[in-house]
Parts: structure tokens; sequence; C-alpha cells
């Protein structure tokens, strides 16, 4: 069940190619449809053979400069950032994954403190019969500025997923998933208390293809949310989702339901809250691809005695220039509310936040990528401290063995 922290990253995010793997079990944002995922072997690499064992080593580098980028509420610094991340992937025979990713983060405005962050996940999948099998375990450790807090943050989570598909007949397939998440939290510079959670979820699924294009389901799930700060809640979910691709170039989904949500040991009302959401893809031209997608979804907040409730939208084009060089356009727009969790808790915040980030790459040595980047983002909240403006420009320099 999707109700993790809202952790947004102030700074901008790196290409997807070396983004920090999290589940690649992994429970479809929005939907709480788990997607089971085995492992991908890749083709071996004799350099890095060593018996069952294929390596893949990865190095990631950026240099960027940024403005607006708050390291407590209200305080607006200028910096340069270096971002250095030697990873490794490793494929442990056909069923098991591991990849491990550390990252060092460098500041030229004392205003931030350099960091040292973590992310590793071992995935595991198989096939037995008409069933599909899979587990994972990651963890991940960050110390970055989060719209949230408005301040650089140190969190820690740790997530397992087991996951099974079963596909009864050629047009109805049942899934289940059992997720358990423990995210901490700590502000570097300030002593404003944050909440821990620890989180365990089902989710059951049924599946009927209808025709080769279409497809729909129906989802239950059932979370309950253990907060160090603030009553415990415990929430249901029931959801619909349909499917639709009618070629190669499109593809549509839809999904859309309701959440009750209890507040455990408090006089608060249950909550019941609309979730939706969609996702298209548009493959317009053999070298342009367009993306849209929107989500409505309530969870946890990082503030005592809150939980949120978060709606938005991203779209982006994938333009490919001149055979060599990469156009990437993606903008979106997410507001959130904060609301008590306690009778008669006075919660009053708001933000709006709008991001356009531009990115042109160029693909070297078959494995390698070279790119620059302009990122905006724009946080407005009625909650003074916490809205910012900031404007993100740097190059990055990847390259996967």
């Amino acid at each position: 069940m999707a109700t993790q922290l809202n952790a947004q990253q102030v700074l901008a995010p790196p290409p997807p190619e070396f983004a920090p793997q999290t589940n690649l079990v992994a429970v479809l944002s929005g939907t709480n449809q788990t997607e089971l995922a085995a492992p991908e072997v890749t083709t071996p690499r004799r350099l890095w053979d060593f018996g069952p064992l294929h390596l893949h080593p990865h190095l990631f580098y950026s240099l960027s400069y940024g403005n607006g980028l708050q390291s407590t509420p209200g305080n607006h610094s200028k910096t340069f950032i270096h971002t250095f991340s030697p990873g490794i992937s490793v494929d442990i025979g056909p069923q098991w994954h591991l990849d491990y990713t550390p990252t060092l983060r460098y500041y030229s405005s004392h205003a931030f403190e350099d960091a040292l962050d973590h992310a590793v996940v071992l995935n595991w999948g198989t096939t037995r019969a008409n069933w599909a099998l899979g587990a994972s375990q990651s963890y991940a450790s960050s110390s970055t500025p989060l719209v949230e807090t408005a301040s650089q943050t140190r969190t820690e989570t740790y997530a397992t997923v087991l996951s099974a598909a079963c596909q009864l007949n050629s047009k109805v397939s049942l899934t289940f998933a059992a997720n358990q998440t423990f995210q901490y939290a700590d502000n570097v510079f300030t002593n404003q208390p944050l909440s821990d959670s620890k989180t365990w979820s089902t989710t059951e699924g049924f599946n009927y293809q209808i025709s080769p294009p279409l497809a729909a389901g129906a989802t239950f799930g059932f979370a309950y949310d253990e907060l160090s700060v603030g009553p415990d809640m415990a929430s249901e979910r029931l959801q619909f989702q349909l499917a639709w691709k009618p070629g190669s170039k499109l593809s549509l989904s839809l999904h859309g339901g309701c959440e009750d949500r209890q507040f455990l040991n408090s006089d608060t009302a249950d909550a019941l809250n609309p979730i939706f959401g969609f996702s298209l893809v548009y493959h317009l031209f053999e070298v342009t691809t367009l993306t849209l997608s929107a989500d409505r979804t309530v969870g946890v907040s990082y503030f005592e005695n809150q939980y949120t409730r978060n709606a938005g939208f991203t779209g982006g084009i994938h333009q490919r220039l001149l055979k060599r060089l990469y156009l990437d356009i993606t903008g979106g727009f997410t507001t959130t509310s904060y609301l008590s969790s306690t009778a008669g808790g006075s919660v009053h915040r708001t933000d709006d936040r709008s991001t356009i980030n531009v990115r042109l790459s160029c693909p070297f040595l078959r494995r390698g990528i070279a790119s620059v980047f302009y990122d905006w983002s724009d946080n407005s909240s009625d909650q003074n401290g916490f809205g910012y403006t900031s404007d993100q420009v740097g190059l990055e320099l990847g390259f996967r063995f």
C-alpha cells in the first residue's frame, strides 16, 4: 500500500539510467497492484565473470550549481554540488540480482553538510508452473534537502517485499503482495521533531484480459502505520484498474477507488478519500515519445500528528536529435495538503509545487552518457519558511561496464 512518506527531493534528479535502484519487485504508484519483476540478467561480459557471478560496475559524476536551496526553513542558499556515485550490480545466477550504489555529495556552501548516501537492493525472482514468485530487500539512506521539511534531512528506509502472481488461465490472473517499510528521519541543522514510521501492508488483486488490447482488474489492500509520534493509523483501499494497448504506439492505464483511513487511539473521525490516477505513453514517431501521468494519493507525514493528501500530474517528451543527441523535457505540478490526525488538531499548510527539467544527452562508447541539464522548481506554501524557488544547472557523466 502506498502510505510512504512524502519525500520530494529539492535537488535535480539524476538521469534515469543512473538513479539509485529501488525495489525491482515494485508496487505500481497509485494502483497498489504489485508488478512482479524477476531480476533481469544481462548478457554476460567475460571480463567481469567469476563463475556464477556477473559483475557490472557503474560510475556517475555530476557538477551542478543551484540557488534557492533550503538548509533550514526560510534560509535560502546558493551552492555548487559535486556528486560522485561509484556502484556495482551483481547477477548471481539466473534468479538473484544485487545492486549497491554509494553517493558522495559535496557542497561549496557551509549552509549544507557534506554527505555519504547509500542505496542497496537485493532481488530474487523465479517461475514455477503457472506461478511467478519474487522477493526484494532494500536499504536507502539520504541526506538531502526535502520539500516537506524545508531543510537538509537525514532519512533511512528499509523495505521488504514478497510477491506472487498466478496465471489461472489465458484470461484470469491473481496477484498477492506483502510489504514492510521502516522509515526514519532526522533534521541535520534543526531540532524540529520528526516522526519515524513502520508500515505493514498486504495487497490482493484480480485481473481479467477482456481482449488482447484491453484488461481490467480490481485490488484490495490493507495497511497499518505505526508512528513514533502521534496516533497510529490503519487503512483499507479498494481500487479498479483498466489497461488499454491498442497497438505499438499507445498504452493507457487508469485506476480509481477509495481509501478509508482510521486514526487509532484518537477521537478523530475516519477519513474517506477518493484515490485515482492514469498513465499514458504515446510513441508519436520513432524518435519521439510523449508521456503523461496523474495521481491522487494519501500517506503519512514526517511531522507529528499529521498525514498528507497529494494530487498532481507530470508530463514529458523524449526526442532524438541528429541521431546522436537526446532531448528530455519533463514538467509537473503537485499540491500537497497537510491534515491533522488528532481530534481538535490545527494544521494550516498546503503546498503547490511546480517543476520543469530539461536534459540534453549524448551517448558515447556504447555504455556511457554525457548530459547537461537545467532544473527549475517552485514551491508555494501558505506556511512561512516552506516556500522556495530554485534554478539548478549542471553537467553529468555516467558509464556502465
